[in-house]
């Protein structure tokens, strides 16, 4: 399959990948128009001339995808990148151009807020999931503005489509319940996603985190991943309006922008 098939069939499916193309190269013949396709998880595809240059190349286009960015890099014909490296050497400009797929968002819980939550999401470009295992509750009736509802425990979830989690991404955990809490977010702090939020008073946090400790979940620094209580401290009562605390508390920690999150505060969530 050539370079452009692939990037077909890449586009076809939904998969990220990027297209890297030197669009400049000082004293470099023939360079110019050379281009490596990269997807995550498979091997580049075709060469920018050197197998040093393609890694790098390779690597920053996979952060590029993970920020959902295009731009325009410059290296040494080498692959080199800090200014002593390029130092009167040969240079190539390239342009790397990202298809990224919408972030996802995980809902967990069919509950009331579960609708509201989708339908923000929605409005910001994410592609989102309903899962509960409870079938009266978790039906396309119910939630008709999500991508996909699907009835099932968190674990099948996880171990099926948790690789495909990235820093874009959210999951929210917005069940009571204890047989799906504690695995849904045992599940979550094992991928790479970049959201996990989890609903409830502080007080039934401290008891999760009790039966979180139980079933071995001790890391201090996976348990801090949590935001619990979810969203941001706006005095949200209703479910449209804890729908926007939420969503504004994943922007927030998606651009390191310091803001009122529930988790910080102290003392009852609603007065």
């Amino acid at each position: 399959m050539s370079l452009f098939e692939t990037l077909s069939a890449h586009l076809r499916a939904g998969r990220p990948v990027a297209m890297v193309t030197i669009i400049d190269a000082t004293g470099v013949a023939g360079a110019v128009g050379r281009k490596l396709l990269v997807s995550p998880g498979t091997a580049p595809i075709g060469s920018l001339g050197s197998s040093e240059l393609d890694r790098i190349a390779a690597r920053d286009a996979t952060a590029e995808l993970e920020a959902a960015r295009s731009g325009v890099r410059h290296y040494g014909v080498n692959g080199e990148t800090t200014p002593e490296d390029l130092l009167g050497a040969p240079e190539v400009t390239v342009f790397i151009e990202s298809w990224a797929p919408p972030p996802q968002m995980w809902i967990f819980g069919a509950v009331d807020f579960t609708a509201a939550l989708a339908r923000v999401a929605k409005v910001l470009g994410y592609r989102v999931t309903v899962c509960d295992a409870r079938e009266t509750f978790a039906t396309r009736r119910r939630f008709p503005m999500a991508d996909e509802v699907i009835v099932t425990w968190p674990q099948p979830v996880f171990a099926e489509r948790g690789h495909s989690l990235g820093k874009r991404d959210a999951v929210c955990i917005l069940t009571h319940d204890t047989k799906f809490d504690v695995p849904a977010i045992t599940a979550a702090l094992a991928t790479n996603v970049g959201y996990i939020g989890v609903m409830g008073s502080r007080g039934t946090h401290a008891k999760r985190l009790e039966r979180l400790a139980a079933s071995g979940v001790t890391d201090t620094a996976a348990l801090n991943r949590l935001m619990a209580p979810i969203g941001l401290d706006l005095g949200a009562r209703t479910p449209e309006e804890t729908a926007v605390s939420i969503c504004a508390e994943i922007i927030s920690n998606r651009t390191g922008r310091s803001a009122p999150s529930l988790r910080d505060g102290a003392g009852p969530i609603h007065t």
